[in-house]
């Protein structure tokens, strides 16, 4: 009967094991699943200035073209 039980509880250890394994292994992947979209998001952030850098850049072209137009006489 002993034995049985500590078959039992053998089993238990080993499966115990077997689980965290699985786990550590699964979080390390979620880990470096992090990692790599937090570097995405890092490069989009940056792709994101710098297109608003140029939306910027751009708006103060236009506003300065129609400001020249502005100053055209127009004469009939």
């Amino acid at each position: 009967m002993e034995i049985v039980k500590f078959k039992e509880l053998e089993d238990k250890i080993k499966y115990l094991i077997s689980e965290h394994t699985v786990l550590k292994k699964k979080n390390h992947e979620l880990e470096d699943l992090l990692k790599n979209k937090g570097l995405e998001l890092e490069e989009a952030n940056i792709k994101i200035r710098g297109l608003s850098e140029e939306k910027n850049s751009i708006r103060t072209k236009v506003d300065s073209l129609l400001d020249l137009l502005q100053e055209i006489d127009v004469q009939k």
